[in-house]
């Protein structure tokens, strides 16, 4: 970031220019030029900033509402630094979700049409954006916008002088908005957040969620148990992970653990894992009981033969319980899925 120091005054410039480039994009979005409307309701989920927000347990969410639904949803995803595997959030939504196609391209459009000339992808009836809320050139139903309690976007500014990649107004546009790591901070925050979030998006359906563990995969060796999260408490633990917003998990597992962490390891968000950077997680997991990693994460390092590792490693599964609007963001997911009609169709955001 340039948002700092002797290089503010050239952030603020160059936010500027990224501003004026981001409002014109925008003008030729909300006229509708560029917008492919296809012939199955879409549903995004996405933030105003870079960074973790809770994007990928919002997908999962979304996706476990359509099918109580009853409806068949396929994921479509950008597949951000994906691998010969696919992307960490792909693996994660196949783990998770079996049987979800998965759509991960640059040009998902193409993608999904592509999809749906298969078998796998002639029944999907729904498509779920990842990290869609940028994404204009498609229409979709339902537009769920996530903001980070513990990161205001309202203290915020465009990048590259901050972390917006786009301004507060653009949350107009969005159906839903929801306040997610509500754990992180005073309840009266959330309350102060969500308040300004009405002020520009009066008619947008409000929540707010918690993020917490729901218990853990242990693996040792080529064993693996399922076991409540306070299996950790008081142990020596490592935790160690290469996502968007490793604070809270790494105070997540401090919490977990009850004490100090024996060491804490943050890698740049989608780090490949190779031989270096396993090589000092081990190193310094050497006289511990057990390092901690994300679900995220795990998609890369079950790839490690298990004799690397000086001890077991866990991986907290992690869920979304909404504090409030749950369940009428829930109402609101499954209305959006409803099969489209030219005049359902009419409805949708042009962005």
């Amino acid at each position: 970031m340039l948002g700092r120091g002797v290089l503010a005054p050239l952030g603020a410039l160059a936010a500027a220019i990224y501003g004026k480039a981001v409002a014109s994009r925008s003008a030729s979005f909300d006229a509708g030029r560029g917008v492919v409307h296809l012939d199955r309701p879409v549903i995004s989920v996405g933030n105003l900033s870079v960074g973790g927000t809770g994007k990928t347990p919002m997908v999962v969410h979304t996706l476990g509402v359509l099918r109580d639904a009853g409806r068949k949803p396929c994921v479509a995803m950008r597949g951000y630094r994906a691998g010969p595997d696919g992307s960490d959030e792909a693996a994660l939504y196949r783990r998770v979700r079996a049987g979800v196609p998965i759509v991960a391209r640059p040009d998902r459009v193409e993608g999904l049409i592509e999809l749906f000339a298969t078998s796998e992808g002639e029944s999907v009836d729904t498509i779920v954006l990842d990290d869609g809320f940028q994404h204009r050139r498609l229409a979709r139903q339902l537009d769920i916008v996530l903001l980070d309690a513990t990161r205001s976007v309202f203290l915020d500014r465009l990048l590259p002088a901050g972390w917006l990649r786009e301004p507060v107004s653009s949350l107009a546009r969005a159906r839903a908005v929801v306040v997610t790591h509500a754990e992180r901070v005073a309840a009266r925050m959330v309350d102060d957040m969500l308040r300004r979030v009405r002020e520009v998006a009066p008619n947008a359906l409000l929540a707010s969620a918690r993020h917490e563990w729901l218990d853990l995969r242990v693996h040792h060796g080529h064993d693996v148990q399922v076991r409540a999260v306070d299996w950790l408490r008081s142990k020596r633990v490592v935790a160690a992970c290469a996502i968007g917003n490793p604070e809270a998990f790494i105070a997540q597992t401090r919490e977990a653990v009850g004490t100090d962490l024996a060491a804490s390891i943050v890698l740049r968000d989608h780090d490949p894992f190779n031989v270096a950077s396993v090589a000092r997680i081990a190193k310094a997991a050497e006289k511990s009981d057990v390092i901690v990693v994300t679900e995220k994460d795990w998609s890369k390092l079950s790839k490690v033969p298990a004799e690397t590792w000086p001890c077991a490693l866990a991986v907290p599964r992690l869920g979304m319980q909404f504090v409030r609007g749950g369940g009428e963001l829930a109402a609101a997911i499954a209305q959006a899925a409803r099969p489209l009609t030219p005049e359902i169709a009419g409805e949708s955001n042009e962005a």
